[in-house]
């Protein structure tokens, strides 16, 4: 039992280091992508409007094919193809792909015919008319990416399943060069409307580059409408909690879209670069960590190895809090020589700088939340309970809404980034209590006293960082990032060994151990 524990952890940590280099991969193309697209655009109206547009094409793939798909299929796909055969597996599949394609496609088509008044009277009323009429022609032409996007998120879960990683985890990579071509090649002459046709180029590699992984893993697709069928029904009761969750999500980021739209120009495309920002650390542990491990927390749900999915679960959320608190103190210091080194240049000027860096400060306040929803959630979908998540998550953003509704007014902007990370913050923390009563936790000292250590080490370097930023004020932006990012790394990982820190040895023997290599 303990070499097969020992297999496991190693299967996971291989997996998440080969996921997360990719993901590091996707978010330096993703940084460089905003890099580019703040030069060209800033923080302007006509980015607004880009921004804007992007809300309800991104509602429409979430909910149809998006998180909820995913969380029912991987594990459905893979209890199926366990214990009733490939074929059968593959059938499933088809059914899924198929039902798919004939929903995004006719949801898409309604929405593109109907995007004006959508626009003018439900996404940003408060823009100016011009500016309607401007997310209004996005919006058709990013709903072309939608119907692309449902297709490679079935691909995606369905390699991920069979554990292959690679694909996927490039592919985001490649969406991102898609917009960037999109950015420089058709910017100059058509603006946002460029940019737009990028995201379409993007999404189009996206699903390219799994096919290959497609047929190495054996897959067969034939068009099949069996919306009647026992596993497709399973998969679509397994969806149907997540999707009111997400729609909860969606509805929470279109308040803010409307919201913010009622603020001076600007604002929602400052909201929207420090999100991104704020995304590089989040995708790179939690979000890498929680797909290597969702297929393993499967397999060991079909398997009905519930002691085994416990200890995976532990050692994930110690890892990813040992991560995450320091990246949060960090993000925080550092927001604003990060943001003027990243995107001020050319169209984003010292005003962008500091509207960006001012949410930026407010969104990592919940870093620690979103890292830790993303792997707690997967556990409860592997569970194959989708509901618990769903109702938390829907709860917490109607309290995200309220609080949002509360503090814009006197904070602007940042309130509304603020709301979401208190949201989110709250939102992990009730998913940890249910995990707990459940007993998929364990006591809760064994996740409690290293938390101690690590905020222990994080403050120290929080401290140092402070003093770091005063002293190289003078020699400018360039100088405070990387002096503070070579002191905040060495002073945390002083400070956490100094502590002992169990996730710290635990990474150090992984890395020195001849059967990690």
């Amino acid at each position: 039992m303990t070499q097969l524990q020992e297999s496991t952890g190693r299967q996971v940590a291989r997996a998440a280091g080969l996921v997360m280099v990719l993901f590091v991969l996707s978010r330096l193309t993703g940084l460089a992508r905003q890099i580019i697209v703040g030069a060209l655009f800033g923080t302007s109206a006509a980015y607004d409007a880009y921004v804007a547009a992007f809300r309800l094409p991104d509602m429409l793939f979430q909910l149809v094919a998006g998180g909820a798909l995913v969380s029912a299929l991987l594990p459905t796909y893979t209890t199926v193809r366990t214990r009733q055969g490939a074929s059968r597996g593959w059938e499933l599949v088809s059914n899924v792909i198929t039902l798919v394609l004939v929903v995004l496609t006719v949801a898409a088509g309604l929405m593109a015919l109907a995007a004006r008044p959508l626009v003018t009277t439900i996404l940003v009323p408060h823009f100016s008319p011009e500016l309607q009429t401007l997310t209004a022609s996005l919006l058709r032409i990013l709903l072309l990416s939608t119907v692309i996007f449902g297709v490679s998120g079935v691909a995606m879960s369905v390699l991920n399943a069979h554990r292959h990683f690679f694909l996927p985890a490039l592919a985001p990579s490649l969406y991102n060069l898609g917009i960037i071509g999109g950015a420089l090649g058709l910017g100059p002459r058509w603006g946002v409307h460029g940019l737009a046709w990028g995201v379409v180029v993007g999404a189009l590699l996206h699903l390219l580059v799994q096919v290959p992984g497609l047929r190495r893993v054996g897959m067969t697709f034939h068009p099949r409408w069996s919306w009647w069928d026992a596993d497709v029904r399973h998969v679509l009761r397994l969806m149907a909690p997540r999707v009111m969750g997400l729609a909860a999500v969606q509805v929470n980021f279109l308040v803010t879209t409307v919201l913010a739209s009622g603020l001076p120009p600007g604002r929602l495309s400052a909201l929207d670069y420090a999100f991104r920002v704020m995304l590089l650390p989040l995708g790179i542990f939690a979000q890498a960590v929680g797909t290597a491990a969702f297929p393993t927390f499967a397999q060991q749900v079909a398997s009905r190895e519930l002691d085994a999915l416990r200890r995976t679960l532990v050692q994930l959320i110690r890892s990813i809090t040992f991560l995450t608190v320091p990246a949060t103190v960090g993000l925080w210091i550092l927001a604003w020589p990060l943001i003027a080194v990243l995107f001020q240049r050319q169209a984003f000027d010292a005003t962008s700088t500091t509207l960006t860096a001012t949410a930026l400060r407010a969104y990592v306040v919940g870093l620690g939340g979103h890292a830790l929803v993303e792997i707690l959630a997967r556990a409860f979908y592997a569970l194959h309970d989708t509901r618990t998540p769903v109702i938390i998550g829907m709860l917490a953003m109607g309290l995200n809404v309220l609080l949002s509704l509360w503090w814009v007014g006197p904070w602007q902007h940042v309130g509304l980034a603020l709301a979401n990370s208190v949201a989110t913050l709250l939102e992990a923390a009730a998913l940890l209590g249910m995990l707990y009563r459940r007993g998929y936790t364990g006591p809760l000292p064994a996740l409690g006293r290293p938390l101690v250590g690590q905020l222990l080490a994080a403050a120290g370097m929080g401290g140092l960082l402070w003093g770091v930023l005063t002293i190289t004020a003078p020699l400018g932006a360039p100088v405070q990032l990387s002096a503070g990012l070579l002191v905040g790394v060495t002073s945390y990982l002083g400070l956490a060994a100094l502590l002992r820190q169990p996730e710290l040895q635990a990474l150090w023997a992984f890395v020195r151990s001849p059967r990690a290599k």
